[in-house]
């Protein structure tokens, strides 16, 4: 079976989770990605917990499939290795400050020279340009930046980060997303592209319906916890063991709850006879609603909502979406074989493709595993001049 990037040589020199996310996502879709580390320590991301026998699963998660070559960037003849590979890759990532990449003569100005089809993207905090640009970011200064923060949490409570790293994963998929629409494009144009792909801005997208809601009507968003205020119910609600997650868009999915709860004349309740009023009316239907869930468990109210179709979930906690038989039917249980620490059951690809090989290719890289392999495979250079090369210091 075909995969959907095959021919395509990625150049991931990034560290952490958005690059290293952004690049196993083209790695998973059959690109060939040949991950850059400083000699030495690499991927700062190699000493992320949880850890199996000494081996970040982290690394191993966010690198699988990809090779890995050593180059110090600080002697010349590492700067011209890279760029001899650069000019038989067609993809880089980096995500450095702005300014470094230049510092290193590595710009896109200059390696579009090399090679005038590369696609080059770049990942930051706060992007190339800007009054912020000079700053450092991780995703929860992100999220505190971007706005995401102050609309997560209850609205007597603090504002909360969401507790996974959603800023750094989403702009890994834009990152992602943007490279195969500039590969797209070079298909027409025979042309590379440049790519500034900001953490900030990513943020600024996750916001919805909220940025405009401030555009439009100068509301500032407030936190609501688990309720989303522009539809009711939507909200999580008590059961006697625990919590569902119930979410009425329409009329037809509000009449079908009220079938559900044994109250099928709630429908033509004035209070709530339509979204507007419903919304207006949230206190009093939420109370209605709990006081029909908090007298049932959890697999009881999921099943009444099954059967009525009403549109929600049971909150599952991280064991009982890795035990769902539908995680496994729908191949996200992947076992890598990671050399030093065996077998590591990691989450599959998200993309599911009927006429393409999309699927983890292997494990993470050792530090400069591929050094050897860069040299005289991908570059061919003969023996002698690799064993030069690697005793002279430019790849560690």
């Amino acid at each position: 079976m075909r995969s959907m990037l095959e021919g395509i040589r990625v150049i991931d020199f990034t560290t952490t989770v958005a690059g290293p996310g952004c690049t196993f996502f083209l790695a998973d879709m059959g690109a060939e990605v040949i991950k850059v580390e400083r000699p030495g320590l690499g991927d700062e991301a190699r000493l992320f917990p949880p850890y199996k026998d000494g081996v970040s699963a982290s690394f191993a998660v966010l690198n699988r499939g990809k090779k890995g070559i050593t180059l110090d960037l600080k002697n010349p003849e590492g700067v011209s290795l890279f760029k001899e590979l650069v000019a038989v890759s067609d993809v880089l990532v980096e995500n450095f400050r702005p300014g470094v990449m230049k510092k290193l003569g590595l710009d896109y100005e200059t390696l579009k020279g090399v090679n005038p089809r590369l696609v080059m993207c770049s990942i930051s905090g706060y992007g190339q340009y800007g009054p912020l640009s000079h700053l450092p970011a991780y995703d929860a200064v992100i999220q505190a930046m971007s706005g995401l923060m102050s609309t997560t949490g209850t609205p007597d409570g603090p504002p909360l980060r969401s507790g996974t790293l959603i800023v750094d994963i989403s702009t890994a998929f834009y990152a992602a997303f943007g490279i195969c629409a500039a590969l797209f494009a070079r298909e027409r144009t025979g042309v590379g592209e440049y790519l500034d792909i900001s953490m900030y801005d990513v943020g600024i997208n996750l916001l919805e319906a909220k940025f405009v809601d401030y555009t439009v009507t100068g509301n500032v968003p407030q936190r609501t916890g688990n309720r989303y205020p522009y539809v009711t119910p939507f909200d999580a609600f008590r059961t006697r063991d625990g919590f569902v997650l119930i979410i009425c868009v329409g009329d037809h999915p509000f009449r079908n709850l009220c079938r559900a709860m044994g109250r099928p004349e709630l429908a033509d309740d004035e209070r709530f006879r339509d979204l507007m009023a419903r919304n207006a009316n949230e206190p009093a239907l939420k109370e209605i609603i709990e006081g029909w869930s908090s007298g049932l468990t959890t697999e009881e109210v999921w099943r009444l909502m099954q059967e009525y179709e009403v549109p929600g979930a049971p909150v599952q906690d991280v064991g009982q979406v890795v035990e769902h038989p539908h995680t496994r039917a729908r191949g996200m249980l992947v076992d890598l074989e990671q050399p030093g620490a065996g077998t590591i059951t990691i989450f599959g690809p998200a993309v599911k493709a009927a006429g393409s090989d999309v699927r983890p290719r292997g494990p993470a890289p050792a530090l400069g595993e591929h050094n050897r392999w860069f040299l005289e495979e991908l570059l061919g250079k003969d023996p002698a001049e690799a064993d030069r090369i690697l005793s002279s210091g430019a790849m560690g």
